[in-house]
C-alpha cells in the first residue's frame, strides 16, 4: 500500500468531502501516521471509510467522523481537552496536536497502555493517559475547555457538560443504534449550555453508560 497516497485520498476523498474545511484539522489528518493507531490485522484498512476494530466492543471512527468531531470541537493552543475513551490514541494524538494538554481515559489498561506508547512513540509530550471508567465523573474535580466522549450513550448525560469551562465544547453521540445523533455541546454561562446537532452516525456505546437524569436546555 502507498500509505501517502491512501492518506491524501482519505482526507482529499473522505474528510474533506463531508465538509470538513478547517486547515489546521486537514493539516493534522495529513500529517499524523494513523496506520500507527490501527490493530495491525487491520492495517490494510488504516485509511477507509470504515469503523476499524479495536477489541472490547470498540472502535476507531471513521476518518471523515474524526475530522468532523474535532472541526466542531476547534481546540486551540490554549485549550484544555478530556477525553473520555482513549481507544487507539489516534484522538488523543489529533488532540495532543491542537491543544495544550490532555488527559485521556479508558476503563481498558491494555487501551491506555498502548495508546500511550505509540503517542510517546512520535514524541508527543502533553497528553497524559489514565485507566479510569469514564461513565463516572466521580474522581474529576478540573473543567476544560474541550471534552470528546468517543463511545455512545443511551441519553444526554449533563455531568459532561457540567466539567466545561465557560465557552468550552463537549462531542458526544447520543442515541441507540442504529439511529444516532452527534451533538457539540457549548456552555454558554455557569447555568446555560447550548447544544447544535451535527450529523447521524452509529457507535458502539461508552462502556457502563447509564441513562442519567434527565435534562432540560
Amino acid at each position: 500500500m502507498d500509505i501517502q497516497f491512501a492518506r491524501d485520498q482519505m482526507v482529499g476523498q473522505q474528510v474533506r468531502a463531508w465538509d470538513v474545511l478547517d486547515r489546521r484539522v486537514l493539516s493534522i489528518l495529513e500529517a499524523l501516521p494513523r496506520e500507527r493507531f490501527v490493530p495491525g490485522r487491520y492495517h490494510d484498512l488504516a485509511f477507509a471509510d470504515t469503523c476499524i476494530p479495536l477489541g472490547h466492543g470498540q472502535v476507531m471512527m471513521t476518518p471523515k467522523m474524526e475530522g468532523r468531531m474535532l472541526q466542531a470541537l476547534d481546540p486551540q493552543a490554549y485549550d484544555s481537552a478530556l477525553e473520555i475513551g482513549s481507544g487507539s490514541g489516534f484522538i488523543t494524538a489529533c488532540l495532543a496536536k491542537l491543544a495544550g494538554e490532555v488527559l485521556s481515559v479508558d476503563i481498558h489498561p491494555d487501551f491506555t497502555a498502548l495508546a500511550g506508547k505509540t503517542c510517546r512513540g512520535l514524541g508527543i509530550g502533553n497528553a497524559r493517559l489514565e485507566t479510569r471508567d469514564g461513565s463516572t465523573l466521580d474522581w474529576l474535580a478540573a473543567h476544560f475547555d474541550v471534552i470528546a466522549v468517543t463511545g455512545s450513550l443511551p441519553v444526554y448525560d449533563t455531568r459532561y457538560a457540567e466539567h466545561l469551562s465557560i465557552g468550552g465544547r463537549l462531542f458526544v453521540i447520543v442515541g441507540q443504534s442504529p439511529v444516532m445523533e452527534a451533538l457539540l455541546i457549548t456552555r454558554v454561562t455557569e447555568e446555560a449550555w447550548s447544544r447544535e446537532s451535527l450529523f447521524e452516525t452509529d457507535l458502539p456505546p461508552l462502556v457502563n453508560a447509564v441513562a442519567p437524569r434527565s435534562f432540560r436546555f
